[in-house]
């Protein structure tokens, strides 16, 4: 028998560690060769790790959630074989584990309650019986509330010789702490603590990072997408085995056509080195709502390609995060965001820069209002589009004039498909 220690390999340019985001074994398990062990989580992807050997797991490196360094050990396995160390080179009894308790992703721990300041602290008279009690006196509105509630009066302290208002307020504020709940209020639910890793993790760094690095503002206007929804209605019925339109891919094109006048806005800020760079092609992020959490797949060249070509990229690769199937050059490299939640849209939004990117655009629901259209009222759908830039490195004036551009080509259509 020998012991084999598989170290983290290098599974990324420039990679110097990686985040254990789900354990597949055990110690103590039995693996065979080329069995998934781990995923790990670089910068650019989730990678599943597997066994080089069959054997049985003796150690691992450490909880979902830990970040270890490319080359240091990540499980040890004892092999039937002479293993790839002598016994006496073995790791120091440090980095061997006992067999850890299975770690769910979320614990509930039961939280006790503080106690209630003295001063409004309710006092419940003395467990007496009930015919021995002196009668409670409250006016008709207290007794109605109280019966309305459910609650006995003779278990309410009286602040003024007669139970009040206030009393009963009190009670029912720290009753629930003796067992009361009033009529139609949910069960009690024990509090839950949520381990933040994975993709949750890098969420929560990437957007603190660029809260905390970028002097971000935001620009809303109103769009009339009458005429767009209209064209888009007659393309869909006739498009035969093509895929169906949504707004974006119109929305996608329009970005790409205003976008050689406003150079600032597809670029991307090197804040350490004080370098804008301004980029000639137009490779879009959209922000993908995946079960993992947030995810941006990329297309790249979006202005070489038309609504059609758009609207298979877009269902490709938004099926591709969700499945977790997307490559790491399909989750980086962006100079441009696009984020939209549908139907679920909202009036505004003020959408997180994704860094190095200076810009993100946030198209929200339509909506149809009454318009007034020269000198009649008539029926009209809208949508807001936000968009939120770097003022490090775009204007207000120009955010606006770039908006402004998109929404003549919005609002007219034909030309989105002009040259």
């Amino acid at each position: 028998m020998g012991k084999f220690t598989f170290k983290l390999p290098d599974i990324g340019e420039g990679i110097a560690e990686a985040e254990i985001v789900a354990w597949h074994v055990k110690v103590g398990d039995r693996i065979e060769e080329d069995q998934p062990i781990a995923d790990m989580m670089t910068d650019k992807a989730t990678v599943e790790m597997e066994s080089p050997v069959s054997g049985v797991v003796t150690a691992v490196a450490g909880e979902e959630g830990d970040v270890i360094a490319i080359g240091s050990m990540l499980v040890e396995i004892e092999t039937e074989g002479a293993g790839n160390e002598e016994d006496d080179a073995k790791p120091a009894p440090q980095m061997a584990k006992a067999e850890p308790e299975p770690v769910a992703p979320i614990a509930a721990v039961e939280v006790q309650p503080a106690a209630p300041a003295e001063v409004v602290k309710p006092v419940l008279i003395e467990d007496v019986p009930a015919q021995s009690r002196e009668k409670t006196t409250a006016s008709p509105a207290v007794r109605a509330r109280a019966k309305e509630l459910g609650v006995d009066l003779n278990d309410v302290k009286a602040s003024g010789g007669h139970v009040r208002h206030a009393d009963l307020d009190a009670y029912l504020s720290y009753g629930s702490g003796q067992g009361y709940r009033a009529p139609g209020a949910s069960a009690k639910r024990a509090d839950e603590v949520v381990k933040v890793i994975g993709m949750r993790r890098r969420i929560a760094e990437n957007m603190a990072a660029s809260k905390r690095h970028i002097p971000h503002f935001s620009y809303v206007e109103e769009f009339d997408v009458t005429a767009l929804e209209a064209m888009r209605a007659d393309l869909n019925a006739n498009r035969g085995n093509r895929p169906k339109l949504t707004m974006l891919p119109f929305l996608i094109v329009a970005i790409c056509k205003t976008l050689p006048d406003f150079p600032m806005i597809n670029a991307g800020y090197d804040d350490e080195a004080g370098v804008v760079t301004r980029y000639g092609s137009v490779h879009l992020g959209m922000a993908t709502q995946t079960d993992a959490g947030l995810m941006v797949p990329v297309i790249r060249d979006a202005q070489d390609k038309n609504v059609w070509q758009l609207a298979n990229e877009i269902g490709r690769l938004a099926e591709a995060a969700r499945t977790g199937s997307a490559k790491s050059e399909e989750l980086s490299g962006s100079t441009l965001t696009v984020t939209s939640l549908g139907p679920l849209g909202g009036i505004a939004t003020t959408p997180v820069i994704n860094r190095p990117e200076v810009a993100i655009i946030g198209p929200n629901k339509i909506v149809e209002r009454p318009m007034f259209v020269g000198d009649t009222i008539e029926a009209r759908k809208l949508m807001n589009l936000s968009i939120s830039c770097d003022h490090r490195v775009v204007d207000g004036w120009d955010a606006a004039s770039y908006v402004q551009a998109l929404k003549k080509l919005v609002e007219t259509p034909v030309l989105l498909f002009a040259d």
